[in-house]
Order: C-alpha cells, then sequence, then structure tokens
C-alpha cells in the first residue's frame, strides 16, 4: 500500500508553472510517491525512479515506476529529458550531472536537499549526505537559476538545514523567458 501522509514539498508548490499539463516529470528517489501522485494529479506524465520497491507498490497506475539501485547500478534513464526533474531529500554527488542533463530544453530542475550545518541538529549527519554552501548553484551550471535558497528551515515538527534550487534549461530560441517568483 502507498503511503502519502506526507503533503507535497512546498518548495515544489512553488513552482506551479513547472507542473504542466501534458509534460513529463521525473521524481527521482520517489519513496512512497507524495510527488508521483501530486504530479500525476497536475496531468503530467510521471516518471518514478527509487530503489525500494515495496515503497513504490501502488503507483504503477500513476505513473512509470523504475526500481533501480541508481547509486551502484547503471543509470536506468540514459538518454531520456523530462520537462520537470524533481529530487526532495536525496543527495548522491556522483549523478548530479545526471540529473541536470535529464532537463529537456524548457524544463525545469527543483532540487531540496538537507545542507551543512544538519548534522549539529539531527540525521542526516554524514557529510556525503549534507550540500556543501552554494554547491546546488554549482550543479546547475548550464541551467538558469530562478531561485535558490540555503538556510535553516524553522518547521513545525522537525526543523532542518536545506537547500533548494528552481532553474530552467533555457530554450535559446530568441525569446524572453517569464519565471514568476510569486505565486500567490
Amino acid at each position: 500500500m502507498t503511503c502519502t501522509s506526507s503533503p507535497p514539498s512546498k518548495w515544489l508548490l512553488r513552482w506551479p508553472q513547472a507542473m504542466r499539463a501534458g509534460g513529463t516529470a521525473l521524481d527521482l528517489a520517489c519513496g512512497s510517491g507524495r510527488h508521483v501522485q501530486h504530479l500525476a494529479a497536475t496531468g503530467m506524465k510521471v516518471t518514478g525512479v527509487d530503489i525500494d520497491a515495496a515503497a513504490t507498490a501502488g503507483l504503477e497506475s500513476k505513473a512509470e515506476i523504475i526500481n533501480a539501485d541508481i547509486e551502484s547500478g547503471p543509470w536506468p534513464l540514459a538518454g531520456r529529458q523530462f520537462d520537470l526533474v524533481l529530487v526532495t531529500n536525496y543527495l548522491w554527488r556522483p549523478l548530479i550531472p545526471l540529473i541536470t542533463a535529464a532537463v529537456a530544453p524548457g524544463g525545469w530542475l527543483i532540487y531540496e536537499t538537507f545542507a551543512q550545518g544538519q548534522h549539529s541538529i539531527g540525521r542526516p549527519a554524514r557529510p556525503e549526505f549534507l550540500l556543501q554552501p552554494g554547491e546546488l548553484l554549482e550543479a546547475c551550471k548550464g541551467l538558469s537559476v530562478v531561485a535558490f535558497e540555503d538556510g535553516f528551515e524553522v518547521m513545525a515538527v522537525n526543523p532542518r538545514f536545506v537547500q533548494r534550487v528552481a532553474a530552467v534549461r533555457d530554450l535559446h530560441d530568441g525569446v524572453f523567458q517569464r519565471y514568476a517568483l510569486d505565486q500567490n
């Protein structure tokens, strides 16, 4: 049974222009599918990737589900690009070039995960799972960064150090793209 107790990321919800009906979306390390289900409900054609087949069970009716070990196995999305690439609460540095390459022209990368400082308050605490200052900005070379945050998020239940980026692969068609920052 798929668990959907957690609402979608507020960072994802801040960028509704990235969720175009009929567009394609990749939810990397999708877990039990809170974002898979949200993106599918917006009319996107979703691909979810996760190592845990038990966690993704039941999502097949909403999305293409690929169960793969992306950290030690081959990249299961070779040559594919998406209108939206979403990564939340996941970091495996060797994959960052593959993740950014999966963003199609005109497509969005929405990425948020734990940052340096998290070790001082809880898990994850190992440096290999925590972004260094500005690391997501560095990862977005070749993309247009629309927004970036790096700091401490005070939440009702789980405060955390987090780094976030929303970036777009420009179309390079001579048209100046407008990325709305205020989506109230």
